[in-house]
């Protein structure tokens, strides 16, 4: 390549940013602060970071093991199905009680497809007890177990087309890196206000020693003032909306550390005992799945789902007649 030609492409503008990189942008506003939107070089310092993690997002998406069926026939067959509910009538309720199904088969979407997706989530737990283990024709009492069972069951962005259920999730995975970049700068706020609170107290008790003169004191909180004061402008000066847009650019190229896919396996039997040496047993099945950790740090079980709207469309109706005779009650 010629020096001109260099010179030639180093001058030449930056191309815009794709049309999912423009909505990007538009989600830091929304989510973090309009004022970064004003700043000089937003676009610039912003769109590789996000295109990056657009791309992640995409990765993550990409790796949810489904859609699987969730339903009463294979709570029976499917052992990650019957591991995922207590009973079968959980599915059900589960659907009945989902403020997003209900949502989705409301609109005209609801009406199209005799199924739909969506991501499946659900926390693990576990707890211990004593109980009962048969090794051969010998039977033994109050042996210690570990028992996994799963709680807080949803869906999350049902839609009838599983292209626009994983498109949802793209965006959704975005949001939760934006937010807990926000989390953070709030953090940071409230230290600043912290910090100039604590400075005003001491700034007014040091006037108070120097008009008693307190003598050697005076020099300690005079130095404790210095250190919440130096403090106080790193604190504000981290809030400045370019350092803002700089901290976000190296967040937004490492998502990994606040949101991620680990996988997990574990054996167990049909009532969630963990087995551990696996025996020769047809009722013992070893689950392979991901678990999603995301900004509240909390594990949650994540994969796609496929629902039928008819069995939906039952369990919203079977909910809302036992929501009704209950108040009847």
């Amino acid at each position: 390549m010629s020096l001109f030609s260099a010179v030639v492409d180093f001058l030449k503008p930056e191309p815009p940013p794709s049309p999912a990189v423009s909505r990007a942008m538009e989600s830091v506003g929304e989510l973090i602060s309009p004022i970064l939107r004003s700043t000089p070089g937003f676009e610039k310092k912003l769109s590789h970071p996000l295109e990056y993690a657009l791309g992640y997002c995409d990765g993550l998406v990409a790796a949810l093991p489904g859609p699987i069926d969730i339903n009463r026939q294979a709570f029976s067959t499917d052992p990650l199905v019957h591991a995922l509910f207590a009973t079968a009538g959980d599915i059900e309720q589960m659907l009945g009680r989902s403020e997003s199904v209900r949502d989705f088969l409301a609109s005209p979407a609801g009406l199209e497809h005799e199924h739909f997706y969506a991501l499946f989530a659900a926390r693990r737990q576990e707890k211990k007890q004593l109980g009962i283990v048969q090794h051969g024709d010998v039977i033994q009492n109050d042996v210690p177990q570990r028992v996994i069972y799963f709680s807080a069951q949803a869906l999350i962005e049902p839609d009838g087309d599983l292209a626009v259920t994983r498109d949802k999730l793209r965006t959704k995975a975005l949001e939760s890196l934006l937010h807990t970049f926000n989390t953070h700068i709030e953090a940071l706020r409230n230290e600043r206000e912290g910090l100039r609170a604590d400075a005003s107290i001491e700034r007014a008790h040091l006037m108070v020693m120097k008009g008693a003169s307190a003598g050697q004191n005076i020099a300690v909180h005079t130095r404790h003032l210095q250190e919440l004061d130096t403090r106080l402008r790193e604190s504000v000066a981290s809030l400045m909306p370019d350092e803002m847009l700089n901290a976000l650019g190296t967040f937004l190229h490492n998502p990994e550390q606040a949101l991620h896919l680990k996988p997990c396996t574990v054996t167990i039997d049909r009532l969630g005992v963990v087995c551990d040496p696996v025996p020769d047993d047809a009722n013992i099945h070893t689950l392979n799945f991901p678990e999603l950790t995301a900004r509240d740090n909390r594990l949650h079980i994540a994969l796609l789902a496929r629902i039928s709207r008819d069995e939906a469309l039952e369990a919203v109706e079977t909910v809302r007649d036992q929501q009704y005779r209950f108040m009847l009650i």
